[in-house]
């Protein structure tokens, strides 16, 4: 007995071509560009409006967290470094946070946006949530993890990326 697949009751979908499979494939990485703008945007827009926050010391403060991190970092360097200013640090994380976050979301360089991401969550996992045990309670290992996609793919859809990418190419052809 011979078995086929109906392929002509799938819907063209965007692109003017394709099946429904081939169109959640193509945006299967959205999701998760949105989650982790959004995630970005609320994190550093959180540290900047936290009066706590942006303090050298005090309890809440990015000072304080750092100190109490310190002991159990895989790189207590990297925290002597921020100590060294952590108000200043502190802006900077939440502002990178910012620039990763809505870069991520509009997709405005995709790579660079999600690579900042990744290192800030690398940094993260190396210094605040080294000593989280067992290792995966720590979110801030799978938070790296779900940059990677978004590292090595960008943001081919649904993105400014792709505006320019479109517009570039219109111009070439004329």
């Amino acid at each position: 007995m011979t078995h086929s697949i109906r392929t002509d009751t799938q819907t063209a979908h965007l692109n003017g071509g394709g099946g429904l499979r081939d169109t959640a494939t193509r945006y299967a990485l959205l999701p998760l560009r949105v989650f982790l703008g959004v995630t970005f945007i609320y994190a550093g827009l959180n540290k900047l409006t936290d009066s706590a926050f942006l303090k050298a010391g005090g309890a809440g403060s990015i000072g304080e967290t750092m100190r109490s991190a310190r002991a159990a970092s895989a790189v207590p360097a990297l925290i002597d470094l921020a100590l060294k200013n952590p108000v200043g640090f502190g802006y900077a994380i939440a502002l990178g946070e910012l620039a990763v976050g809505l870069g991520t979301l509009l997709g405005l360089f995709g790579r660079l946006a999600a690579l900042g991401g990744a290192l800030i969550s690398l940094s993260l996992w190396l210094t605040v949530s080294w000593a989280t045990t067992p290792y995966y309670y720590g979110n801030d290992l799978a938070f790296l993890m779900a940059w990677l996609p978004l590292v090595l793919a960008g943001a081919p859809y649904l993105s400014v990326d792709a505006l320019l990418r479109a517009r570039r190419q219109r111009g070439r052809r004329y």
